[in-house]
């Protein structure tokens, strides 16, 4: 997947540090998976939740949410 905008991930670790390895870690799955579908996404992070139009993932132990819109046709990501 193409993740839209990978600049307001690193903007947050650099003001919250000990959130950049977790954030690196789901940009670095997310980078190399085309999800098909919510369901697709669920077998990877069970964690993630649908509240249309948005897609959110808990993070970190449930430490952050990270709230994308995901374009399955398009195989892109909004952050």
């Amino acid at each position: 997947m193409h993740i839209i905008s990978i600049k307001m991930l690193r903007e947050f670790w650099q003001k919250h540090p000990e959130a950049e390895t977790v954030l690196r870690e789901w940009h670095s799955i997310v980078e190399h998976t085309e999800f098909r579908d919510f369901s697709h996404i669920r077998e990877l992070f069970n964690s993630a939740d649908y509240v249309p139009p948005y897609t959110v993932f808990d993070v970190g132990g449930n430490n952050y949410r990270l709230i994308v819109v995901v374009r399955y046709r398009f195989k892109k990501i909004f952050v």
